[in-house]
């Protein structure tokens, strides 16, 4: 009743005004990008590919379109270079050596290569299982203590923990780039992850991640190592990594493998433990133990590299404050996806309608209606889009390092990454909702349109570092990130976990799924306040005393 009588009285205010949306046409204009953008013909915008060319094109005259300014260093484009990393897969191994003997480690079945680690040609080691292999300073708590492991190898369960932690630090803590961070300060020379951990809905833990803290390296290399990816295909695929060696956190990374439960049966033979102990301590978020393992690993590795480039699209309306225009509010979303994969009932286009079509058709709808309401914000609005998200977060994490305007004056980043409106809008779920004063300005936004927030409902999923917001937040900047929300054990509920269960990276995110676009653009529109309220307020947003994140401030 509360929330029915919050929207009558928002609704009254919007009628008072004189102001009457057309909520179906908007939602249709949103779907139309959608359309074009998770056709068939684009192949899935894997990062580089023609597809992806294309959809750059496309959200390029879009901004010209809406007015926008170009902000690239070529037009609306920021190209991108990356390295591109291929295995030789007939010329690399893993073996186990005992006793002088060795015992090859089948590759797919038993265990596998990343090509994204700085991997040794031929590195012989030592290895050592070290839990979780978090160190949370925050929480005094350290899976490395006592350990020695100078010159060795790493093995760690990928997911989970027993860590009385709030989520976004223990979120932190439990990305790769973070482990491998405190590992090398240990003196570990790679890295090897196991499986570990169940997600509420009994599907593989997203928050899972290749060694260096990167998401899929695609479609079909989503070998349960990416962000909550199916299958692979069995051969190692083509890895890509940022040109700007600065920016690479895999560095030092001799040996970055995935192990499977198969794989780990044997890694764990003599040791005194099993996989089995450690599968159900994890699965508990228990704590594990740590111990030595016996042997050592060989792993050879042939990398191939060849140099490839992708563009994020920039785009600005610039403000109209005198002195306030020189700063920047940005508004973000993914343009690419992951091409093409492994077929699922036949179909091998992982069209990516949801992740994050979505959230680039809500970048181009609000600078349309911006324009087309006359919008005068007081600071400069930047809409971005960028590459290779997929692929860790790496456009993103480019335009963080080398924004395209003075690093010092980006105020705020609001990103959107498959807020999935599946349903009547009703609450709308915001990561990061209490870390900064972006939290009262989006729950002032809401409100004026009748809808409630709330926060992160699972926050184990490891969201608000899991996204484009985070190569923000971790150069200082409040960022918010967003999810249709819903009741706890609602059908809302249901439609969620179910879509993230059966259609997340899969073909099936493609234009035949059920969209309540009308809700979409109820949503565009508060975006589209909350935009206006941070880029009007006198002052600009600020991290909480409290939140963990203000340190990157600092």
């Amino acid at each position: 009743m509360k929330r029915l009588l919050l929207f009558i009285c928002a609704a009254a205010a919007v009628y008072a005004a004189g102001i009457v949306v057309d909520y179906s046409a908007e939602g249709k204009l949103w779907w139309s990008h959608i359309q074009y953008l998770a056709d068939d013909k684009l192949g899935g915008r894997d990062t580089g590919s023609e597809g992806y060319r294309q959809a750059v094109q496309y959200v390029s005259t879009q901004f010209e379109r809406a007015g926008l300014k170009p902000l690239g260093t070529d037009g609306y484009q920021q190209p991108v270079a990356f390295d591109k990393k291929e295995l030789a897969a007939s010329e690399s191994s893993l073996k186990l050596v005992r006793d002088g003997k060795s015992e090859p480690l089948t590759m797919g079945a038993e265990a596998s290569l990343s090509a994204r680690g700085d991997l040794a040609a031929d590195v012989e080691a030592p290895m050592v299982f070290v839990g979780y292999g978090m160190v949370i300073p925050e929480a005094q708590y350290d899976d490395l203590a006592g350990l020695d492991l100078k010159g060795k190898i790493a093995v760690y369960v990928s997911a989970g923990g027993p860590v009385k932690a709030p989520g976004n630090v223990k979120s932190h803590y439990s990305s790769g780039a973070e482990r491998w961070a405190a590992l090398r300060r240990a003196g570990a020379i790679g890295v090897a992850t196991i499986p570990g951990g169940r997600r509420p809905d009994g599907a593989a833990p997203q928050g899972q991640t290749p060694p260096d803290g990167a998401a899929a390296a695609g479609a079909g290399a989503a070998a349960g190592a990416g962000r909550g990816g199916g299958g692979g295909r069995g051969a190692p695929q083509p890895s890509i990594v940022l040109a700007d060696k600065a920016l690479q956190e895999s560095q030092g990374q001799q040996v970055a493998a995935s192990i499977t439960r198969a794989g780990a049966e044997k890694l764990f033979a003599g040791s005194g433990h099993t996989i089995e102990e450690i599968t159900k301590l994890a699965n508990a978020n228990e704590p594990l133990p740590t111990f030595p393992l016996i042997g050592t690993l060989h792993a050879k590795a042939v990398v191939k590299h060849s140099e490839m480039q992708a563009s994020n699209v920039v785009g600005v309306l610039p403000g109209t404050d005198k002195k306030l225009k020189n700063e920047y509010v940005v508004m973000s979303a993914h343009l690419d996806h992951l091409g093409t994969g492994r077929p699922v009932n036949g179909d091998s286009i992982y069209n990516g309608a949801m992740d994050d079509a979505s959230g680039i058709a809500s970048v181009l709808e609000i600078a349309r209606l911006m324009k087309a309401t006359g919008v005068k914000p007081k600071r400069s609005i930047i809409f971005l889009a960028v590459t290779a998200e997929e692929k860790g977060e790496l456009g993103s994490r480019f335009f963080a390092a080398h924004p395209t305007v003075p690093a010092g004056q980006i105020v705020a980043d609001i990103n959107l990454d498959m807020f999935l409106p599946l349903y009547a809008l009703k609450v709308i779920e915001v990561q990061g909702l209490a870390e900064s004063s972006l939290g009262e300005t989006v729950r002032a936004a809401a409100a004026e349109n009748g809808v409630a927030v709330q926060v992160d409902q699972e926050p184990e999923q490891n969201r608000f570092i899991r996204s484009d917001q985070y190569s923000f937040i971790r150069r200082g900047i409040p960022s918010l990130a967003f999810k249709f929300g819903y009741e706890p054990g609602s059908a809302d509920e249901k439609t969620r976990r179910d879509w993230v269960k059966n259609i997340y990276h899969k073909p099936a995110d493609d234009l035949n799924q059920p969209v309540d676009a009308e809700a979409a653009a109820r949503f565009d529109r508060i975006i589209l306040n909350l935009l206006q309220k941070v880029a009007d307020a006198p002052a600009r947003p600020h991290w909480n005393q409290d939140s963990f994140f203000r340190r990157f401030a600092e």
